[in-house]
């Protein structure tokens, strides 16, 4: 049982805190769809699987630091890191929302902010500097879009954290912080979603190629979207931010709109790889990488109906928010059951 820990450990997905992400947002959608105690029921989970992950990944970086280092240099696995920054902010958004628990959310928002910046930088800094790069078509996909999505998530937990602050500079330092993130985020998408475009028109993909991080297509202008609404609402407690809530709104309403647009098409190529193409669904943790983009995409039609206070939106969240809760529930069936014929493999072995 040691030894199948020790290999778990080695070989550990650096995005599986894409887990943390999924759960938690799925968990906020319920909220805000007034489903409590399932809200609450995510919630108690969620937090000790970002305490394990937390575990193994420190174990990891002591332990096996080559394959670590192996992940960081390689340009299809290496962005999977951002979703140690994103789970972070996720798990205390989930925290303010479902259970209000500001001073834990606060904790987690500086520690997000300060792991946004090691790893942003170090990724960078190590795709730009390495000698042997690989060609688009195989060096880039959807999970380079996880930087979008780790950015925003510090806009959107900062905003939210934001009224729970007595007035004064600090405040308005942290709506300032907020703001240039989701700018930071705005570009970053627009470049990396050219050059997934790109990638999508002009190079041949197979059906293994179209994986699920390809679902943060939509889901990082579905955070964006949140970031921006979040933004909006915090808006009244900064002159500065008030005055640009005009160009907020309008960037905000454009990003829900480019993200809706996303769902007809990935479902299309979904469908051309699992029923034209054949590919067996089998559970890896890249699927929960599909997840989260469901529940954010229920989340950010919520916001973006409170802002243009257009009722005919409220009706699609619920029946998004299911959808997510049933592919949260079908991933963690899948991750179960991989954990449960390793443990049956290693007793077999003994």
């Amino acid at each position: 049982m040691k030894r199948l820990l020790n290999e778990r450990i080695a070989e550990l997905f650096p995005g599986y805190f894409a887990m943390v992400m999924a759960t938690g947002i799925v968990s906020v959608a319920a909220s805000l769809e007034g489903i409590t105690w399932f809200a609450r029921a995510l919630l108690w989970l969620n937090a000790p699987v970002y305490v394990v992950l937390v575990a193994l990944t420190v174990a990891r970086a002591i332990w096996h630091r080559e394959p670590m280092a192996r992940d960081l240099a390689d340009h299809g696995r290496s962005p999977g890191f951002f979703t140690t920054v994103a789970g972070t902010c996720m798990l205390g958004t989930q925290l303010l929302v479902v259970q209000g628990d500001t001073e834990t959310a606060e904790l987690l928002w500086l520690a997000g902010a300060a792991l946004w910046l090691v790893i942003t930088y170090g990724f960078f800094t190590i795709v730009t500097v390495k000698e042997q790069k690989p060609p688009i078509q195989t060096g880039l996909n959807g999970s380079w879009l996880l930087a979008v999505v780790e950015t925003q998530s510090i806009a959107v937990l900062g905003a939210l954290l934001a009224p729970h602050q007595p007035p004064g500079s600090m405040r308005d330092v942290v709506l300032f912080v907020c703001l240039c993130m989701f700018f930071v985020g705005c570009l970053l998408y627009l470049v990396l979603i050219t050059l997934i475009l790109y990638r999508f028109i002009f190079f041949h993909l197979t059906p293994t190629e179209v994986a699920p991080p390809y679902w943060i297509n939509m889901g990082a202008v579905a955070i964006t979207t949140v970031a921006g609404a979040s933004l909006l609402s915090a808006s009244p407690l900064w002159p500065a931010l008030d005055a640009m809530a005009p160009l907020l709104r309008g960037l905000t309403v454009a990003f829900w709109a480019i993200a809706t647009w996303w769902i007809p098409l990935l479902i299309i190529l979904g469908v051309w790889r699992h029923g034209y193409e054949r590919m067996r669904i089998t559970y890896d943790p890249q699927y929960w990488g599909l997840v989260f983009p469901l529940g954010m995409y229920t989340t950010a039609t919520v916001r973006l109906a409170e802002i243009l206070e257009i009722p005919l939106l409220r009706a699609a969240p619920r029946y998004f928010m299911l959808i997510a809760a049933f592919a949260w529930a079908a991933t963690l069936t899948g991750l179960v059951h991989r954990l449960a014929r390793g443990v049956r493999s290693a007793r077999s072995a003994a």
